[in-house]
């Protein structure tokens, strides 16, 4: 019989060449069932190798090769390479379900716009098992013939059959779900467009009933005509005209040796082919150039078989034996010299067997197959053959069109076929398979949530960030944004926001630095409720105690504003006890009714007590300044104070002096005592907004710009601390800014509740070695460089908003984050310029109305 194929195979019509097209019986979660047989298939996880280190990818890398010797020996199996373009008008669908505040759907849309402007394909892995052959089907495959011939034909599969394979799905299922592909059971949408995806047609996919497709909606999946000719198909829509030209290539030959990172990830690299098409002479001279440099997108299908241990051992061994036989037989006649390439292939064997005994190593015979598309043109479709067998010939890979064989080509490609031209396969350990890291590439950031940009690695794909997701994951719900200035991270952290407005949070950005007013200006346009308040006497009394913990009741504010006056008050009146009078005057106050902070301070001035007076006239003229007016000035008319509800609330505050902590309290001159008070006021607002039962269930982010300010003082370090320790309990996500992330490190409580961390270019040793830690990455020379060059163009110059991220699940990667429109990078650009920010925002604010 072996003799037999071997003559088939050399004249062409060997295999299963002619056997006919799978025909498919049901689809199910994680199951393909043809007539035949049935198949397991499971949906894989991209790992993030782009940023990963040498050890870690060397464990992971044996990690898949004990998976593939272990888990799959002696099952067929297929795996699956397939790009989608990014449906952009699906994310309009799912911002009905993220979105809920201000004018979200005109949002939504600038997304989606922008989305469809970018045409990121998206990855797909697959994997194909066969389970089980469908005992008794070959008879019933003759009457199917005559069956369809006569157009009675029938086919079904049972509920007690079905079960049965489900069982057998989910047992392999569960073992490799623990390899480093995290395999899940494929959805059964998912089998279906992968199915119907070949015939290029435009009607939509059957809605599964009860997660089953079968008759009359699963034939409807093939009902396509695919032209064979010598060197491509041709896919033929309803109306008769050609919707799409595929080639099948197939890899005939690889180097003896391949490395990984290199050469030797020969799948993970299919993403990074690219190729010009075809030029009009017309175009536009202002035309970018590098928009001109289009992805090729090839697609891969590989079928292997793991062999058994015994069996490759068998076959190391007779490949040794052979070897073995030649250089004695050279030995003993006149060439006496075998040849170092018999000797060599004598010594791997040898090796290879040694290897195969101690670890986890067998052998594998896979097919490669590559599928390149064009929906073009024939002329394009040859373009980007050139492209591939060019990149690959780089690599020293032999690859070329599977020229006539092409309909069995892509016949031995669909799902739930088989292998039918065994003869362009190859022999080679497990490693090497695993080697060509066909799940590696770039992968972060939420699964769902808001698209804020993309991702710039060697995968291409969209990146979602939620600063609040936090505590629905049950996660910590902090995040850090940490480089250089003018690299984004401010742009970025403002963008974060609006999205977590939308979402219909209450936002609190305490904006140190002051160039936060466009984040107000951007809600403002889009209908958010969105409030900007600064120092000053426009925006009196707006920081008011009695104000902002109302909710709090008398006695929280009964504490709280004594020590706020007794931090602003001269050293000399506090040395004399004038403590005792501002808390009289406050008891006082609240007995009245209605308190509020000028109210003690004029109760004071007009106190019968000389120390009083004293104190009183003091404050008043304390109040009069501009970090005085809005804790304990008298509130202005038409300012609408801070309230915890939905919005984006921006307090500005800068110019303010905090002392350091170690900075003794008599040593405080008055702008530091100033501005402690006023920041007593935004830390006490903001722990108590957090902590109310009333509010649990709102959604809370608290952003701190510039966070080195508070990190400076002790009632700020306890702030961030005791914010991001009980951000999940409360649903309140802390956002944090800063140029310094070495003096992060001393924040125990905030290092560790850290969720996500972007960090944008650093050029200090000691600053990259902290950025390198808070990201996961080794410290070192390499990383450093990697943190050196980050948000840099080729040409040296900046590139804003791109930045390294670690995810919640420990990943890291490069992405670039992305404002969808112009106009909003105008408003959220922090740039120094003429017209004052809050003339923006009250521009829109007149808009709106």
């Amino acid at each position: 019989m072996k003799l037999i194929e071997k003559i088939g195979n050399f004249l062409g019509v060997g295999g299963d060449r002619g056997a006919p097209a799978p025909h498919y019986v049901a689809l199910a979660d994680g199951l393909v069932v043809t007539a035949t047989h049935a198949e397991a298939w499971f949906t894989l996880s991209s790992s993030n190798t782009d940023l990963m280190s040498e050890s870690a990818r060397d464990s992971e890398l044996d990690a898949a090769a004990s998976a593939l010797a272990r888990t799959l020996a002696g099952s067929d199996a297929q795996l699956k390479i397939l790009w989608s373009p990014l449906n952009a008008d699906d994310y309009t669908e799912e911002a009905a379900g993220l979105f809920a505040a201000g004018r979200w759907q005109e949002w939504a849309a600038a997304r989606v716009a922008r989305l469809d402007h970018i045409a990121l394909p998206a990855r797909h892995l697959l994997l194909g098992v066969r389970i089980t052959e469908r005992t008794g089907q070959t008879a019933a495959v003759s009457r199917r013939g005559v069956a369809e011939g006569l157009g009675v034909a029938s086919s079904a599969v049972s509920t007690r059959e079905l079960a049965r394979l489900d069982a057998i799905m989910r047992r392999l299922g569960r073992r490799l779900e623990s390899t480093p592909w995290r395999a899940q059971p494929a959805a059964v949408e998912m089998l279906a467009w992968m199915i119907a995806r070949e015939q290029h047609r435009t009607t939509p996919l059957p809605s599964p009933a009860a997660g089953l497709i079968t008759g009359a909606k699963l034939a409807a999946l093939t009902r396509g005509r695919i032209l064979p000719y010598p060197d491509h198909l041709r896919v033929v829509d309803a109306a008769g005209e050609t919707a799409a030209w595929t080639a099948v290539l197939t890899m005939t030959g690889f180097p003896e040796r391949m490395e990984s990172p290199g050469a030797g990830e020969w799948l993970r690299v299919l993403s990074e082919i690219t190729y010009v098409p075809d030029l009009d002479d017309d175009l536009d001279d202002d035309l970018d150039p590098a928009s001109l440099i289009l992805p090729v997108s090839p697609e891969a299908s590989i079928r292997f078989k793991v062999m058994a241990k015994r069996e490759a051992l068998k076959k190391a061994d007779g490949a040794r034996r052979t070897t073995k036989e030649q250089r004695r037989s050279a030995a003993q006649h006149s060439a006496e010299d075998a040849g170092l390439a018999v000797e060599e292939t004598e010594g791997v064997m040898a090796g290879l067997i040694r290897d195969m005994g101690r670890e986890d190593v067998t052998l594998v015979e896979d097919h490669p197959r590559l599928i390149v598309t064009s929906t073009t043109s024939l002329d394009d479709l040859r373009a980007r053959i050139d492209a591939v067998v060019t990149f690959y010939g780089g690599l020293g890979i032999e690859v070329g069109v599977g020229e006539e064989e092409q309909r069995e080509l892509w016949l031995e490609a669909q799902a739930g076929d088989q292998l039918r031209v065994p003869d362009l396969g190859h022999t080679r350990d497990v490693t090497a398979l695993a080697g060509s890291w066909w799940w590696g590439g770039a992968q972060v950031g939420d699964d769902a949530g808001p698209i804020v940009g993309y991702l710039t690695g060697t995968t291409p794909g969209i990146y979602r960030n939620d600063l609040t997701i936090g505590s629905e994951k049950g996660d910590a719900t902090t995040t850090l944004f940490t480089g250089r200035s003018g690299r984004g991270k401010t742009v970025a952290l403002m963008a974060s926001l609006l999205d977590a407005a939308f979402r219909g949070a209450f936002v609190l950005a305490l904006d140190f630095k002051g160039d936060m007013g466009g984040l107000v200006a951007a809600g403002r346009r889009y209908g958010l409720n969105a409030h900007l308040i600064e120092t000053g006497s426009r925006f009196a009394g707006v920081a008011d105690l009695f104000k902002l913990l109302d909710r709090e009741g008398a006695e929280r504010a009964q504490i709280e504003v004594p020590a706020q006056l007794g931090i602003a008050m001269p050293p000399h009146l506090r040395a004399r006890g004038a403590e005792t009078p501002v808390q009289h005057a406050v008891n006082q106050v609240i007995a009245a009714g209605e308190p509020a902070t000028w109210k003690v301070v004029d109760h004071l001035r007009h106190s019968a007590d000389p120390l009083a007076r004293e104190t009183g006239e003091a404050l008043y003229e304390l109040g009069q300044t501009a970090i005085g007016a809005p804790f304990m000035g008298r509130p202005a008319a038409g300012v609408p104070p801070l309230s915890p509800e939905p919005g984006i609330w921006v307090v500005q505050m800068p110019g303010l002096s905090l002392p350091g902590a170690a900075d003794a309290r008599e040593d405080w001159n008055v702008l530091q005592r100033m501005s402690v008070a006023l920041m007593h006021s935004m830390l006490a607002y903001g722990i108590t907004t957090a902590g109310r039962k009333d509010l649990r269930g709102l959604r809370k982010a608290v952003a701190v710009p510039e966070v080195h300010v508070l990190t400076a003082t002790k009632e700020g370090s306890a702030f961030l601390e005791y914010v991001a320790r009980v951000g999940r309990a409360l649903s309140t996500a802390l956002a944090l800014d800063t140029q310094d992330p070495e003096s992060l490190a001393h924040l125990v409580g905030v290092i560790e509740q850290l969720t996500t961390v972007f960090g944008f270019q650093l050029t200090h040793p000691d600053q990259q070695d902290a950025l390198a830690e808070l990201l996961g990455l080794p410290p070192g020379p390499h990383t450093r460089a990697l943190i050196q060059s980050i948000g840099l163009q080729p040409d040296g110059e900046v590139r804003h908003g791109h930045a390294i991220v670690r995810d919640r699940r420990f990943q890291t990667a490069t992405v670039q984050w992305d404002i969808p429109t112009a106009e909003l990078l105008a408003l959220l650009d922090t740039t120094p310029r003429l017209d004052d920010t809050t003339q923006t925002a009250a521009r829109f604010e007149e808009a709106a109305v």
